[in-house]
Order: structure tokens, then C-alpha cells, then sequence
């Protein structure tokens, strides 16, 4: 059968490391207890090994591999941006020509593109920039709106943690008072009862009179 233990900490009313001496008990026991644990070489042999490639992209796995085989960076090619001359063998071949010049064709078209994704960007760039800017702020409002409603929850819970503790501490402090009292109670009667009981032994060794006997029970 499983209980339910609820394990509150009374940090508003449990004052008892602000005792003298207390907190340096409590530090020397933690190293007691620290002492007995000795770990072993093989103390995690219980969990399953590390997968340390899980969040590795390929991208990712083939930068470490040259990391670790210690080759060179390699830099970004700007081969698709020249513009060669067909071979030196080929100088006169109309195939090889048609070729240099399509290749030629083709940048250009990429030229004229960045061309008008630069107008498109100069035209419409400070636009999408300044609906950027206020998504972001409408998403940092969010997020203070809700940062704003958690503190209020967690003070919200501080504050009845101290109620409910502050409540119970007076209760615990009246309970504890009646327990030293009891307990003060019970060894008063532990030695009068230990001095009956040598009365009571003396009761055979000597005579007790009347009148000391009277005494005796007006004393309890």
C-alpha cells in the first residue's frame, strides 16, 4: 500500500539551526554520513551509457570528424561565380563556347535576381522589419503578462504556506508546551515514587511512628 507523504519544509517557523551549535551538528553529521558512502569505479554501471551523438546532425558528425582527424576548413567555393575560357585545347570548338556562354547566361540571370531581391528588400524590407520588431514586442508583452501571473501564483502560495505554517506553529508551540509540562509532571512523580519506595524499604528496617508517618504522606 503506497501513502502519500507530504513533505512540507516549516522554514517560517522551524528556527532550530538558529540554535547555538546547531548548524555545525547538522554540518558534522553530513560529513559522517559522506564518509560511509564510497563510491566505486563502476557506481553507475546500473544506468544506460551515454548517447552522446543523439542531437548530432550530419552536418554536425562530419565537422567533428574533421575536427578529429585535424584537417583544414574548408572554404566556401567561388568556382560558380568565374567566368573561364573554354580549355586552351578547345579554343576553337563552337560546343565549348556555347557552354562559356551559357554558364555566362546563367550568372547573369543570378545577377539580375539579387538585383531585384535588393529592390524587393530597399522597397519592402522596412516594412517586414517593423512587423518583425512588433511581433517581438507583442511576444516579450506575452511573456511578461505571464512572468507577471506565475510571481503573483508563487507569492500567492509563500503566502499561504506562511499562514498555514504560522497557524500550525501556534498550535505546535501550545503542544509542546503541555508536553514539557507533562513530561516535567511525570518525573515528579517518578521521584516520588522512587522516594516511597525507599520509604517503604526503610518500613522494614525501622519503626516509623505515627506522627512521622502523617508527615511523610503530607509531603505528596
Amino acid at each position: 500500500m503506497l501513502v502519500d507523504n507530504s513533505v512540507d519544509a516549516l522554514a517560517y517557523i522551524d528556527h532550530d539551526l538558529d540554535e547555538p551549535g546547531a548548524r555545525e551538528t547538522v554540518m558534522r553529521m553530513i560529513e559522517e554520513e559522506k564518509k560511509q558512502y564510497r563510491p566505486t569505479k563502476n557506481y553507475l554501471e546500473h544506468l544506460p551509457p551515454l548517447n552522446l551523438s543523439a542531437f548530432e546532425t550530419p552536418i554536425m558528425k562530419a565537422e567533428f570528424e574533421r575536427i578529429a582527424n585535424r584537417l583544414p576548413f574548408e572554404k566556401l567555393s567561388m568556382k560558380r561565380y568565374d567566368l573561364p575560357p573554354p580549355p586552351a585545347g578547345k579554343l576553337s570548338d563552337v560546343q565549348a563556347w556555347a557552354e562559356c556562354v551559357d554558364n555566362s547566361s546563367a550568372q547573369l540571370e543570378h545577377q539580375f535576381v539579387r538585383l531585384a531581391n535588393i529592390e524587393v528588400l530597399l522597397e519592402r524590407g522596412p516594412q517586414s522589419w517593423q512587423l518583425y520588431n512588433e511581433t517581438l514586442v507583442r511576444m516579450l508583452s506575452s511573456a511578461q503578462k505571464q512572468l507577471t501571473k506565475l510571481r503573483e501564483k508563487v507569492q500567492e502560495v509563500n503566502f499561504s504556506r506562511k499562514s498555514q505554517q504560522k497557524r500550525v506553529g501556534d498550535e505546535l508551540a501550545e503542544m509542546n508546551s503541555k508536553w514539557i509540562g507533562l513530561v516535567s509532571k511525570n518525573y515528579e512523580i517518578e521521584v516520588a515514587i522512587t522516594k516511597l519506595e525507599a520509604d517503604l524499604r526503610l518500613l522494614g528496617e525501622t519503626p516509623i511512628t505515627q506522627s512521622e508517618a502523617e508527615a511523610n504522606s503530607n509531603e505528596f
